[in-house]
């Protein structure tokens, strides 16, 4: 018989469990660049930490003497607000088989909730991912939140991430222990029944009192006082593409070099101003009495054939043009964004110049597109089980579909002329839909209907005859 003598390691509790994945989440290279893309976002690009070096008793130091100009451009904000604003700065449309729910659905899925879809699109595309959080405020609505996905650690059942099995959030918050003040980590459980609340206390967690009390697991939500869970992690993921890769991947070290040569430009430009001074038997002491010599008297002693000459550097400025050119190009290519400086297709365009001058945003804003389709099975699915719970309805959520209205520069002439060559051929619902005039089909099909009724009131075959039976004209 075999014994197995080695000492027996006891297994993790759940709170180091969880003290673990953030440990590890921190220390990321995914979380890193969640920071890094929201940083080139806010313009804080790596140019502005930049310094210049000079060596003294050849140690190398900081020269704060030399010209350190910091020019960092905002490629990052201008593509990240194009792609949000392509595809959702016009609300998008919810329809369903059942009217009643698509009703419901627009109620609920309000102008508030296109604020927070615009805010989830800007954070998964600096960060790779979103995060929506799901709760029934004070007033028993449903409503959405982005929780920033620096503080999210998904635990997925499988490695595609295609079903939570539950959710880790963690942030700091400062609290003063007398006149000290200090940064306390705060960290929140979720699974599909409950959440546990946990602050850290001497590098362990603990149940957190202050956010619940009972220091046990409680419901996600409060009906009649008492605590419910939706059955299902109550956080949906919004993913910017397959990889989970931020917009910034693709262009960071293009918008570097732009700003590290347009910096090293501008340096030169005022650098150039300053002179090198070569000196032959000059008459004077030192150096330094030589400058002084030369601004005050603007002239100097040399003593024989001796004399002075100046040295300059010569800036290549149509090399750095073109450089610079090819790194826009090149940013606009690869970050699949639109370029407005070419001249290519003239001052008034066609629609089939724009489609190509937007292929390469129409490209990236479909991968994404397809992304949030996916979100919206998962919203869909919360507003059902709301509204079932809120004695609403019994509707089926796979039902509903959402319809992206992208905000496209197009030529409204050729569009209104597609549009009247396909009546007759396609129902007159979709000419509305894509009719450039048109923001709401179903406000614009009601207004057509009370136009016709006053036409047909206007007839006098159709008004009500007067006091001596006439009908009036």
């Amino acid at each position: 018989m075999l014994f197995d003598f080695r000492p027996k390691v006891p297994a993790l509790t759940k709170e180091e469990v969880i003290k673990e994945f953030i440990d590890e989440f921190n220390k990321s290279d995914k979380r890193k660049n969640m920071i890094i893309g929201e940083a080139y976002y806010e313009n804080k690009n790596d140019i502005n930490t930049r310094e210049r070096y000079c060596y003294v008793n050849k140690q190398k130091m900081i020269d704060h003497t030399k010209v350190n100009n910091k020019l960092s451009h905002s490629f990052m904000k201008l593509l990240v607000d194009e792609k949000i604003g392509y595809l959702l700065g016009k609300p998008p449309s919810y329809t369903s088989l059942n009217d009643s729910f698509e009703e419901k659905l627009n109620e609920v899925l309000d102008s508030d909730f296109d604020d927070v879809l615009n805010e989830a699109g800007i954070e998964a595309s600096n960060k790779g991912i979103a995060w929506l959080q799901v709760y029934i405020d004070d007033d028993q609505e449903l409503k959405f939140k982005v929780i920033p996905s620096e503080q999210i650690v998904p635990l997925w059942y499988d490695t595609a991430h295609t079903k939570l099995q539950a959710v880790i959030r963690y942030y700091y918050i400062t609290v003063y222990e007398g006149k000290n003040k200090k940064d306390v980590l705060k960290v929140e459980y979720w699974d599909d029944k409950t959440v546990m609340y946990y602050t850290d206390y001497n590098g362990k967690l603990i149940p957190d009192v202050e956010a619940n009390e009972t220091a046990e697991p409680i419901g996600h939500y409060m009906k009649d006082n008492e605590h419910f869970g939706w059955g299902k992690v109550p956080f949906i993921a919004i993913k910017n593409n397959s990889k989970e890769l931020n917009d910034l991947t693709f262009v960071k070290s293009l918008i570097d070099d732009y700003d590290l040569n347009t910096s090293d430009t501008s340096n030169n430009l005022a650098e150039i101003q300053s002179l090198i001074y070569v000196l032959k038997n000059y008459a004077g002491q030192d150096i330094g009495e030589f400058m002084q010599d030369l601004r005050y008297y603007k002239a100097i002693k040399v003593e024989g054939d001796g004399g002075v000459d100046s040295l300059h550097a010569d800036l290549n400025v149509e090399a750095v043009e073109k450089h610079l050119d090819r790194l826009k190009k090149d940013i606009y290519q690869f970050g699949q964004g639109v370029n407005m400086d070419t001249d290519r297709f003239g001052a008034n365009p066609s629609g089939v110049a724009l489609k190509f001058l937007y292929s390469g945003l129409d490209l990236k804003c479909n991968n994404f597109e397809r992304k949030l389709k996916k979100a919206y099975k998962e919203i869909f699915w919360f507003v059902a089980e709301y509204l079932k719970l809120m004695r609403q309805g019994n509707f089926n959520y796979k039902e509903a579909k959402v319809q992206f209205n992208r905000n496209m520069i197009i030529n409204e002439t050729e569009v209104i002329q597609n549009c009247q060559g396909s009546v007759g051929i396609i129902s007159r619902k979709t000419v509305r839909e894509h009719h450039p005039w048109i923001n709401d089909v179903a406000e614009e099909e009601q207004r057509l209907e009370q136009e016709h009724d006053s036409l047909e009131y206007d007839l006098p075959l159709n008004k009500p005859p007067n006091k001596q039976g006439d009908v009036d004209e």
